[in-house]
């Protein structure tokens, strides 16, 4: 069983130890980098620790971009050790019923970076569809809720 949990003063420490696979690092910022992001955008970040059967397993991040009235899937990763075991998959689902839930969101973006194969296949296989946006080398893509059970 996934769930999310809130980053707290107790499991902080190990959410910064999370860690990719070496030819994913160009895909992902690390758990530091995304928690001092949270830090600073405090009033529209949401962070939570992923866990499966009790362990820490991986990060996600969810947010409201102010400027562009969206909610967001801002960052995601499972940690190496855990990956291919549905998990990532279970906690997007849980990501975006929270927005759901806490925030009536109706629509969802995210943006997966050029050459992100696994990223990319994950959130189709979701029902994200690009959008036709590319910012750099991010390509956007939109989740709307359809009404449909996650």
């Amino acid at each position: 069983m996934v769930e999310l949990r809130e980053i707290t003063q107790e499991n902080y420490e190990e959410c910064l130890s999370l860690k990719v696979a070496e030819h994913q690092k160009n895909f992902v910022s690390s758990t530091a980098h995304s928690l001092a992001q949270a830090w600073v955008s405090y009033h529209t970040a949401y962070p939570f620790a992923i866990y499966a059967e009790g362990r820490m397993v991986g990060f996600l991040m969810l947010g409201y971009y102010e400027r562009k009235d969206q909610y967001t899937l801002w960052k995601f990763m499972i940690d190496e050790r855990y990956q291919k075991r549905g998990y990532g998959r279970e906690a997007l689902g849980l990501g975006l019923e929270y927005l759901i839930d806490r925030f009536g969101a109706k629509e969802v973006y995210t943006a997966y970076l050029e050459g992100n194969r696994v990223a990319r296949e994950l959130y189709a296989s979701f029902g994200f569809r690009e959008t036709g946006e590319i910012e750099g080398n991010q390509v956007e893509m939109k989740w709307v809720v359809d009404g449909r059970e996650l």
